[in-house]
């Protein structure tokens, strides 16, 4: 595995607060609003380097994002877009954390909506010598399917969402906490894989709120859902000693029974999306869902 090139975790100096790190692929219709949601920002502490790591677009992705280079300059950021052949997310974050020179990473997915005080928390947040992670409160952004909405309103309400620093589409570390690793593996799930390199005390979930995308329909609520359990068993497979990292409260038969009474219907969709992702056999192909 190649290092990590841990710019500023060595002593080398870090010009920038934060770099805000983007991997893209084929998100034209997704980026401009992600891209417009960091030029509102409001508390940033100081100014800000966005790094869009566009990997094997076969749309208008780095176009769109060359185009707004000029809004970030006027403002004193910088936004730099990667063309990258390779496809592949771990890829375009190793890519992009090669050119960041935040002294924090966030790692934002191109469909991610912040609200205008995120970034200036996060900085906050990161601002300490000792490993940290950090990320946003979570908020699932109104989805167009009764299906996924009715999941949505289970989902929001588990243990593990409501106060576990999930990090699903957006965290951000400090370099100190970067560097308990080398360059991204190449693995399903990223974020858990870095959520569980650090211990639930080292977790910070901030009050400002990013609005992240559900995928729609019962199908690819199935596909995802899969999908994400398969990463969570590659990493518990891999890398056994993170697993005592996990801390997830368990739900229990009073907890499920809470769940029925206050969303009947989305507990009966989010019932049958566990049971076929039960039967059906896994798969570890890139699965976007929507």
């Amino acid at each position: 595995m190649a290092k990590y090139p841990g710019n500023g975790s060595d002593g080398a100096k870090t010009d920038w607060p934060l770099s805000v790190l983007i991997a893209a692929r084929n998100e034209e219709k997704y980026i401009s609003a992600c891209l417009d949601a960091l030029l509102a920002q409001t508390q940033a502490a100081g100014p800000v380097e966005i790094i869009v790591a566009a990997n094997a677009c076969t749309d208008r992705t780095v176009l769109v994002a060359q185009k707004r280079c000029a809004e970030f300059a006027a403002r004193g950021w910088e936004l730099i877009v990667l063309d990258l052949p390779e496809g592949g997310k771990l890829g375009a974050l190793n890519a992009a954390e090669a050119r960041a020179r935040g002294a924090g990473l966030v790692y934002l997915d191109a469909d991610v909506q912040c609200e205008p005080d995120l970034l200036g928390q996060l900085a906050q947040a990161l601002s300490v010598p000792e490993p940290r992670y950090a990320t946003g409160t979570l908020a699932v952004m109104p989805a167009r399917t009764w299906v996924t909405r009715a999941y949505a309103d289970v989902w929001t309400r588990l243990p593990f969402v409501k106060g576990g620093a999930v990090g699903a589409g957006l965290f951000a570390l400090n370099r100190s906490g970067r560097a308990r690793w080398d360059t991204f593996p190449d693995i399903i799930s990223d974020d858990t894989f870095v959520r569980l390199h650090f211990s639930p005390d080292e977790r910070i979930e901030v009050p400002a709120l990013y609005h992240w995308p559900m995928v729609e329909g019962f199908t690819n609520l199935v596909r995802v859902r899969r999908r994400q359990d398969t990463g969570v068993a590659e990493i518990y497979r891999l890398y056994p000693t993170l697993a005592a990292n996990e801390a997830k409260t368990p739900l229990g038969w009073r907890g499920l029974a809470g769940l029925f009474v206050a969303a009947p219907l989305g507990f009966l969709v989010y019932l049958s999306v566990h049971v076929c992702v039960r039967l059906q056999r896994s798969s570890s192909d890139w699965t976007r869902g929507r």
